[in-house]
């Protein structure tokens, strides 16, 4: 089965995909992304759609709610009435907008490709697809079913598509999802934190600065107070970070509007659970202190991902065939957060980093290693054998 991958189709199609921008917001960029890869998944049994991004609303730089545009979603669904079904993700979009210098690849030796999404993670849907098409050539295909879905929004969080995932992920035996391995010698990411994202828009009153300031409540100072007593909230299982203030005119003017943006990492679904209650007091406590209101958009978008029996067993039928494969693997906890996340959310046992081995992702120096290309599509081919041979977890 896995003499079947080939490696060299897996590298021209990524090469080809990676001279395609798919930021984010780049809508063009990701139709054309998603056209592509619905033509190369095309080789793949079953029905195959472009399905619309939910809608999603941000918090603008003067406090308000606007609509936020993503692109389509690719969903592939193989033998829907299976006994036994599994569901693979990747995302197509990446972090590097069409007005980004880095747009351009490059080798940096005979094994080595520099290049923006060549990790993470273009060089990861090569890996699900191949795998798939390897699969789909041995006699254990019949007995498995799998639907794969590649999302455009990742990189922002899923907002635009985590009710497809946690859809797809519902009765699912187990999930793969192919961000690059944690580290370049193909480590696994294990159990992860969740993260979690906020704006606040802060209304107070303006006043002239000098003739009546004590009439005017200033939303920058509330702004800043609560971005220090944020910061405090800080602990082992929690990490608070306090990223940006918007807000203010003139400096003869008390301002009274300024919008706060924050992030949090929970380690765990208990550090989740009481910093909203202790969210809840502080808002309160700065909105009596200064005299304004807080108005609170956003939320936890990845909840915490621990690692559960069930959820081991898959790790360790990775492993295992990884040494079938003369493949080492190993995992540790990682402080990232991914679809992965959302998927163990659902009770549904996931490793979400099955992609290829590389490094320095969200940078210029971001590379791939080229022959895990082959190495990791043959681990995935193997990982759905067995599933579909009757594994238990």
């Amino acid at each position: 089965m896995v003499e079947r991958i080939d490696g060299a189709a897996m590298l021209a199609s990524v090469e080809s995909w990676c001279a395609i921008n798919t930021g984010t917001a780049n809508l063009a960029g990701l139709a054309q992304q998603a056209a592509a890869l619905a033509d190369a998944f095309s080789a793949l049994p079953g029905e195959l759609k472009l399905v619309d991004p939910a809608p999603v609303t941000a918090i603008d730089a003067a406090g308000r709610e606007v609509a936020k545009q993503h692109g389509q979603h690719l969903v592939l669904s193989v033998r829907p009435g299976a006994n036994r079904r599994v569901l693979l993700t990747g995302h197509m979009d990446t972090v590097f907008p069409a007005d980004h210098p880095f747009q351009q690849q490059q080798w940096l030796d005979g094994e080595t490709l520099n290049g923006p999404g060549v990790a993470d993670m273009k060089g990861g849907i090569a890996v699900i697809l191949h795998a798939l098409l390897a699969l789909e050539a041995s006699d254990a295909a019949s007995a498995i079913g799998y639907d794969v879905m590649i999302n455009s929004d990742e990189e922002t969080g899923s907002l635009a598509s985590s009710a497809l995932i946690a859809e797809l992920a519902a009765g699912k035996l187990a999930a793969l999802t192919y961000e690059p391995s944690a580290l370049p010698d193909g480590t696994l990411a294990h159990a992860r934190g969740g993260s979690g994202n906020y704006s606040l828009t802060v209304t107070g009153k303006s006043a002239h600065a000098g003739r009546n300031p004590q009439e005017g409540r200033n939303a920058i100072v509330a702004a800043a107070d609560m971005a220090v007593r944020l910061k405090a909230m800080t602990r082992a299982d929690l990490n608070v970070n306090p990223a940006k203030i918007d807000g203010g005119s003139a400096n003869n003017v008390v301002p009274d509007h300024a919008v706060l943006r924050f992030n949090i990492r929970p380690k765990s679904t208990e550090a989740a659970e009481t910093f909203a209650r202790d969210l809840n007091a502080l808002l309160r406590s700065i909105e009596a202190e200064h005299e304004v209101s807080i108005h609170v958009h956003g939320g936890i978008t990845r909840p915490p991902k621990p690692v559960d029996a069930r959820a081991q067993k898959l790790f360790d039928l990775v492993k295992d065939c990884g040494a079938q494969l003369g493949q080492s693997i190993a995992w540790q906890s990682s402080g990232g957060v991914c679809d992965g996340n959302n998927i163990a959310a659902c009770g549904v046992p996931v490793v979400d980093t099955m992609g290829v081995r590389g490094g320095a992702i969200h940078s210029p120096q971001e590379f791939l290693i080229v022959p895990s290309l082959a190495e990791r599509a043959a681990l995935s081919a193997l990982v759905l054998h067995r599933l579909a041979s009757g594994e238990e977890l």
